[in-house]
């Protein structure tokens, strides 16, 4: 897999297109569509692209297979008001949020007091 296909499948996995990710990576917007005419993007694009999807320059690069940042797992507070919870590299909506908090206390919202 190329560093191009790379940048696709994962922007797709979030749910942006090409021209989204390099906008977001602060590039212009058919920036992205180069690498896969055979140029390769230099360290410091290759860094914007991962940051702006969340990945590692290494999965980029295919030096790894595992596109996390990180090998230790974050830690976050449900209730953090800070914090955006996501999945699958979007926003979870605050009314989801609210079903996961009644169920992680047990209950189902409809308990009668």
């Amino acid at each position: 897999m190329t560093t191009f296909d790379r940048i696709k499948e994962i922007s797709k996995k979030r749910g942006y297109s090409l021209k989204e990710t390099a906008l977001k990576a602060g590039l212009s917007e058919n920036a992205i569509y180069r690498y896969n005419q055979g140029i390769e993007p230099k360290y410091p694009t290759l860094k914007a692209i991962a940051d702006a999807l969340n990945i590692s320059v290494d999965y980029l690069l295919g030096k790894t297979d595992n596109p996390s940042t990180t090998t230790k797992p974050k830690e976050v507070d449900i209730e953090d008001k800070n914090i955006i919870m996501t999945y699958e590299g979007k926003p979870i909506p605050p009314e989801d949020l609210e079903i996961m908090k009644r169920f992680l206390n047990g209950g189902t919202g409809n308990d009668k007091k």
